[in-house]
């Protein structure tokens, strides 16, 4: 990749708004940051929608985003977390039943829709930064600072909010795992 099509030639050029240079941002970024929301809420039509409010925020804040301090993805994924964070707190989010099969296993002696079904409400049932911390780190692979940036805590805090979200899903899945074999 060239320096002139790099996130911060682009992003200096959406601050002049060139639509161009906002259509490539959305290219290369559209991908990882919908899989984020979708990880977060479950749902498709409200990680399209999020994801939509999400590049909107990035067009009309571009101004804000200061190059050197922070890469371009991890403030994208503050967008993203902040844009989730409100839509949550307006509505309880619901139960979905649609779970990626590799997330988590609980156990071979229950069948996978019951077990992805499990999973995810576990995850969904989640405190918000906990939820957010498992997501970016276990779910996505992304490194303790990078995600502890998103959440605005050091790395230390980062890393305990992972350890309080994969203790508490492995409680609620033994308990699951104790009905489920009773």
């Amino acid at each position: 990749m060239s320096e002139a099509d790099s996130d911060e030639a682009l992003m200096e050029l959406v601050k002049s708004r060139d639509q161009d240079a906002y259509a490539r941002l959305l290219d290369r970024h559209m991908g990882s940051i919908h899989a984020y929301i979708y990880r977060m809420c479950r749902h498709h039509n409200d990680a399209d929608d999020l994801t939509q409010e999400t590049f909107l925020r990035l067009w009309s804040r571009a101004v804000t985003w200061k190059p050197g301090q922070v890469q371009l993805t991890t403030w994208l994924h503050r967008i993203a977390h902040n844009v989730c964070m409100d839509t949550f707190r307006r509505r309880r989010p619901e139960v979905y039943t649609e779970i990626d099969p590799d997330a988590i296993a609980v156990t071979d002696d229950v069948p996978d829709d019951d077990r992805r079904r499990a999973v995810h409400n576990a995850i969904a049932n989640l405190p918000e930064r906990q939820r957010t911390a498992l997501v970016l780190c276990q779910l996505h692979g992304w490194s303790n600072k990078d995600a502890a940036e998103v959440l605005s805590v050091s790395v230390d805090a980062l890393e305990s909010l992972v350890a309080r979200a994969r203790r508490t899903l492995k409680r609620q899945l033994a308990t699951y795992q104790r009905e489920i074999c009773a």
